[in-house]
């Protein structure tokens, strides 16, 4: 018996004689670790965090930050409205509301919208495009003087009026104007019908479709962060949601509004994690208490082990926040790794207590055996897993270093709490129950002989298996993309994949920071060249070109339209007038039908005489519901030509103020914005991202920073997997004090990680930022495991399949299994991975637990046994 065995042995028989005295103490620890939590408790949702600001390219992006703080953490609403007219009120009037609040809204602006592009919009677009609009303007002069001189449906139908006049004069043709006669009979009919009606002038004056970019508007708000919740942003989320609904922005009006942006993705990532909380949860428990239940048979065990656990992750949480101060997304983690291994060293140790039960005289004295034997094993588990998880310590991923502190102390405290409290409950519950016939899997040993029989073919099959995982390893990939580990069905994500289409906007923008203007349009004209680029903005961007010309053009414009445009307008009708309009208007477009040769003109003059007829004999409220879907976006639209036709000169001096702050920064440094030809695929964006870092290295954005975290999250974990092979190694190599010992506790280790890995290769299940938080789970309880199984042959046991050992790792790996195989029951991606690859990596350590260690440990003329007790 080693020193070592006999101090965990002497230890549990401490515990078993004060077992009252060590309950009642951890009940003091645990109130104290409580109360402690209680004052301190912190966590930070900020995922900037979880990675060191000392990497290259974090500086760059953290640089980025402070040059331009009000772009980072953004709320994106995206406005869609039925009409162009209806986009741009809904946006005007919700970014009025949300600046009323600065509490709440740090900054509040509309990257296309606003006073600046309301009046110089004309200008910003290319000389063709002006020349355009101007000259559709002018055409249509008669009609916008008819309208602005009497904005209401029945200036509306006195225009018809004429209009038809004149086609019956030979002036005009009824064809020419059969779009406008169908759009206002498809309107009236909507609101006769009690539907939401709505009307676009703009679409009827330049002949554009009502549809996307046109009808979308965007409001980038800078939301107040509360970190001290799981979703900082979710009170300025909703405080828009309210705004909207009371400004009436919602379908019923022609209007949606959406919320997308770093802050809402990230908040509602959360929020979709916990939708589905209680079935996962619900799933984990029931695997748990199903399982602990098969591996012991007893109810009292089963209590003792759930609340050793439970006082553990309450110490260890405690612990843990005393030394890292704060959890963050990731450290939280601990949680499962200290359950899934906390339960693990509790079935060890119950199942071997059940196995001395049967042999030993009372309780007392088989749960002191139960110590001796397997606290050598249980130590080095501990110590083995404790080190795996502080080889994080040194990585620059701070979130899993972090994670590996806390998941570290944890083994420290898991061990403890195996050999003092789990006995001192054993004891005081009377568990286990004398009278069970057999621990081990008798049941298994035809499966033992097998194994031994033909140890030598096991063994080279699972070779073999090793050598073709390895082959698929260059198939392994890592999704360095975090937006697909989020649900697609929250609205964030939704819209923006719906925004994906929009060539205005891109989430894989890449920004460049120079040191002056003088600089950026050289280095703009640069990177326009490339290939992968669609284009580049800056502040030059809004300084047009050939604005002499342009303005010229639009001072043609004004003096045709201003005069009209300018004039008082006419007292609305009343009903009764506005009744005999709709008369008079519907005799005479049947009139018009009935003379125009164009079949279908006349049968679109039929149908809104039609229409004008059923609204003279409806309620006013019907016609007031008719009328408001005609002139509101008139007016809209009227006030909408006033403000481009007062265009002036832009210059630097003249730009509004937020608006040179998006693109400037101290000491006179100014910004490019990069958006990329093609960003549909990862490639794509890989090789848009290399391209603009070859012409500026020092660029920052989505593209970048999503590749370099990937690439510093996998070296983080390459160094840390490094120093913890060289730690355990030499762990191993000081306990196990022979060389041939320490490689049969490795290399299964590395089997079943070879099987896993090789089976998500061949299956596509690639690496992501979520499910890699398994690993040290999967590496932790397969050390485990082989320490169990190598110290227990060194010992001398030969019928590995049939033994108690054999019954603990089997029911500890199917509780581990079956209990966070319920992530793979998340509808979120993120989790639902992790899910599935702790069932794959589980399943093969099954695998290798019950054919390849035997066969490695088995010795070729080794006696056969089947132990009564082992």
């Amino acid at each position: 018996m080693s020193i070592g065995t006999s101090l965990v042995g002497r230890i549990v028989a401490v515990a078993v004689r004060h077992s009252l005295i060590v309950l009642l103490a951890a009940v003091a620890l645990t109130a104290a670790a409580v109360d402690y939590m209680a004052r301190n408790f912190a966590m930070t949702a900020e995922t900037s965090q979880l990675i060191s600001p000392k990497l290259e390219w974090r500086k760059r992006g953290i640089e980025f930050e402070k040059a331009f703080p009000q772009l980072q953490n953004l709320t994106m609403i995206v406005v869609d409205g039925a009409t162009p007219e209806l986009a741009d009120d809904a946006a005007k009037r919700l970014a009025q509301a949300l600046q009323s609040r600065p509490e709440l809204f740090h900054n509040v602006r509309q990257p296309d919208g606003g006073r600046f592009f309301e009046r110089n919009g004309l200008l910003l677009l290319p000389t063709e495009e002006v020349k355009s609009v101007t000259d559709s303007l002018i055409k249509v002069q008669p009609l916008l003087a008819a309208l602005a001189a009497d904005p209401s449906v029945a200036g509306v139908l006195k225009m018809l009026n004429v209009t038809l006049l004149g086609a019956k004069h030979g002036d005009t043709k009824l064809k020419d104007i059969e779009p406008q006669l169908t759009a206002l009979a498809a309107t009236f009919e909507k609101a006769l019908a009690g539907q939401p009606a709505f009307f676009s002038w703009r679409t009827l004056v330049t002949g554009d479709s009502p549809e996307m970019p046109g009808t979308r508007r965007l409001i980038l708000v800078q939301p107040e962060m509360d970190y001290g919740q799981l979703q900082p942003g979710q009170g300025a989320s909703d405080a828009i949601r309210r705004m909207a609904q009371s400004l009436d922005l919602n379908p019923a009006h022609g209007v949606r509004v959406r919320l997308t942006g770093q802050v809402p993705l990230a908040d509602e990532e959360f929020a979709s994690l916990a939708d589905d909380a209680g079935l996962i949860t619900g799933a984990m428990m029931a695997a748990v208490l199903g399982i602990l239940w098969l591996a012991v048979r007893s109810k009292r065990i089963m209590v003792a082990i759930l609340c050793t656990t439970l006082i553990g992750l309450v110490l260890t949480a405690a612990v843990g926040l005393l030394a890292v101060g704060r959890f963050n997304l990731i450290s939280v983690a601990f949680i499962p790794l200290f359950v899934g291994l906390g339960v693990d060293f509790s079935i060890q140790f119950s199942v071997r207590a059940l196995a001395e039960r049967l042999v030993q005289p009372n309780l007392e004295a088989a749960l002191v055996a139960a110590g001796t034997a397997i606290g050598k094993a249980l130590a080095l588990s501990a110590a083995a897993i404790g080190v795996g998880f502080f080889a994080f310590l040194p990585t620059s991923f701070l979130g899993v270093a972090e994670l590996g502190t806390v998941a570290g102390l944890g083994m420290i405290i898991a061990f403890a709490l195996t050999i003092v409290l789990l006995p001192a409950l054993l004891i005081l519950l009377r568990a286990p129950e004398a009278g069970m016939k057999e621990v081990g899997f008798t049941m298994l040993g035809p499966v033992d002989d097998l194994v031994h029989r033909h140890r030598h073919a096991v063994l080279v099959v699972a070779f073999l298996a090793a050598l073709v995982a390895a082959g698929l390893l260059p198939l392994l990939r890592f999704d360095y993309n975090p937006l697909n580990l989020k649900s697609p069905k929250v609205e964030s994500m939704a819209t923006l994949h719906d925004m994906q289409h929009d060539r205005n906007w891109s989430l894989d923008a890449i920004n460049v920071v120079v040191p002056s203007l003088a600089d950026a349009a050289p280095l703009a004209r640069k990177l326009a060249d490339l290939p992968e680029v669609s284009r580049v903005v800056s502040l030059d961007s809004f300084l047009p070109e050939d604005q002499k010309e342009k303005l010229v053009l639009i001072g043609d414009a004004v003096d045709v339209l201003e005069p009209v445009l300018e004039a008082d307008p006419a007292k609305p009708p009343t009903d009764a007038e506005l009744q005999q309009r709709l008369g008079d208007t519907a005799i005479s477009l049947r009139q018009a039908a009935a003379d125009s040769p164009d079949a279908a003109a006349a049968a679109a003059a039929r149908r809104l005489a039609d229409a004008l007829d059923r609204l003279k004999a409806a309620t006013p409220e019907v016609r007031a519901a008719a009328a408001a879907a005609v002139v509101t976006p008139l007016k809209v639209m009227l006030g909408q030509v006033r403000d481009e036709l007062k265009a002036r000169p832009i210059a630097v001096q003249n730009l509004p103020g937020s608006l040179v702050a998006d693109w400037t920064a101290m000491a006179g440094r100014a910004r490019l914005l990069v958006l990329p030809k093609d960003d549909h695929d990862e490639a794509s964006l890989r090789r848009f991202a290399r391209a603009v870092q070859s012409v500026a290295p020092d660029a920052t954005g989505w593209p970048i920073s999503t590749a370099a975290s990937g690439e510093s999250i996998i070296h983080a974990f390459l160094q840390a997997g490094a120093y913890s092979f060289v730690a355990i190694t030499l762990l191993l190599a000081a306990v196990l004090r022979r060389a041939r010992d320490v490689v049969l506790t490795i290399v299964p280790v590395m089997l079943s990680g070879l099987l896993t890995f090789g089976t998500c290769a061949a299956l596509d299940l690639p690496l992501n930022f979520t499910n890699i938080i398994a690993l040290p789970l999967l590496f932790g309880v397969g050390v485990a495991f082989n320490i169990y199984f190598v110290l227990a042959w060194r010992a001398g046991e030969t019928a590995m399949l049939q033994s108690s050992l054999m019954r603990a790792v089997v029911f500890s790996a199917m509780t581990t299994a079956t209990a966070f195989g319920a992530l793979w029951l998340s509808s979120h991606p993120g989790t639902a991975s992790m899910g599935r690859l702790l069932m794959i990596s589980l399943g093969w350590e099954l695998l290798v637990t019950l054919l390849f260690r035997p066969a490695l440990l088995a010795q070729p003329s080794a006696i056969r046994m089947v132990p009564a007790t082992a």
